[in-house]
């Protein structure tokens, strides 16, 4: 497979890496910033996979 042909909706669960490096810095610092900053990383990670879901039924409200 092609990186150019993969989706960035199927590319998107690597962005759950992300919470591995959190994870230490949550056991290295401070727990609660760990959690703030995962509970960020998820808002995110679920706002770009509804921003680059498809588009079903959609119509032209000016030419109505």
């Amino acid at each position: 497979m092609v990186l150019e042909e993969l989706s960035p909706r199927a590319a998107l669960p690597v962005g759950l890496l992300a919470l591995f490096p959190l994870i230490w810095y949550a056991l290295g610092s401070s727990v609660m910033a760990g959690i703030v900053s995962t509970i960020n990383v998820l808002l995110i990670l679920a706002c770009l996979y509804v921003a680059f879901s498809p588009v079903g039924g959609h119509s032209d409200a000016a030419g109505a």
